[in-house]
């Protein structure tokens, strides 16, 4: 026996301590980034905000008072009434449960099937490449939103149906990313070198290929929360979303445009809520594009 450090043990050692230099230069990289910093702090307390709005909000955001509709923004009702005489602020604390909801349902199940997808497609090639690659190409042949009418029209309005609209018009792009990167690590000399040794595809793929394309997807991702915030406040305006009365952003923009100039607070509080979230989602996206670029790592 010997006290040496097995080969194996000394490879995960410096495996470790590689991952965790990179995670660190990432981190650095975006706490040097202003407007990433300050993206994540805004998406910090949205997500605060959105998991204790049963115990922070002061009002019920369902309970009507007809006598006190319209009323301004006061101290009571810091973002006024709406027309039934509903707290609005209550009910951009619980919309913003929906929008995060929807964002990061779309987002995990758009990029599960995506990677798979694409990364079975990237390393098989061959007539598999070509079967799934013409399958996405189906869906991207439709643009997202329409591609979600379409759907939401045909299924009805409702929280799940939404997912499933937003995902099958997202996922083609995750696949196409992984795809391509997966066909350059394929052919790189660590892959070359597993294959060599006898490892299995699955293991190659979930081991070597997947852990290092997955830099570009989170991007993607990030980015991608904003723009499902964004559909799903779409859909929701044009009453295919979550039906009411529940407190969905772009379903508050949408009865309150009605009242715009006879109220304007009603469309004013959940219209800035969709364009700040979707804001930092971007804002944080860009920083983790810049932060991920080892060209600027120091």
């Amino acid at each position: 026996m010997t006290d040496r450090e097995p080969p194996q043990g000394r490879l995960t050692s410096a495996k470790s301590e590689k991952s965790y230099g990179e995670l660190s230069a990432t981190l650095a990289n975006l706490r040097r980034n202003k407007t990433a910093t300050l993206g994540l702090a805004y998406i910090a307390v949205l997500i605060v905000g959105a998991l204790l709005a049963p115990i922070v909000s002061p009002y019920n955001p369902l309970n009507q008072d007809l006598s006190h509709r319209f009323q301004p923004p006061s101290f009571p009702h810091i973002l006024g009434l709406d027309e039934y005489g509903r707290d609005i602020f209550s009910r951009v604390l619980f919309g913003a449960r929906i929008s995060l909801q929807v964002g990061i349902e779309v987002v995990s199940i758009a990029l599960l099937i995506g990677i798979l997808v694409g990364t079975i497609s990237g390393y098989y090639g061959g007539a598999i490449d070509n079967f799934l690659m013409r399958l996405a190409d189906v869906f991207l042949a439709f643009p997202g939103l329409v591609l979600a009418l379409g759907i939401t029209s045909a299924l009805g309005p409702g929280l799940q149906n939404v997912v499933l609209a937003l995902v099958a018009g997202t996922w083609p792009v995750y696949a196409r990313v992984i795809r391509s990167q997966t066909l350059s690590l394929k052919n790189m000399d660590f892959v070359k070198s597993a294959r060599a040794i006898g490892a299995r595809r699955s293991r190659i793929i979930f081991s070597h290929v997947i852990p290092n394309s997955i830099s570009s997807v989170i991007i993607l991702a990030t980015l991608g929360m904003g723009g499902a915030i964004l559909s799903e406040a779409g859909l929701s305006f044009l009453g295919l979303g979550v039906p009411p009365p529940a407190p969905s952003w772009g379903s508050m923009v949408s009865s309150g445009q009605s009242y715009l100039l006879q109220a304007p607070h009603l469309v004013l509080a959940a219209g800035l809520a969709i364009i700040i979230a979707v804001l930092s989602f971007n804002l944080v996206g860009d920083g983790l594009r810049d932060a991920l670029d080892p060209k600027l790592r120091t």
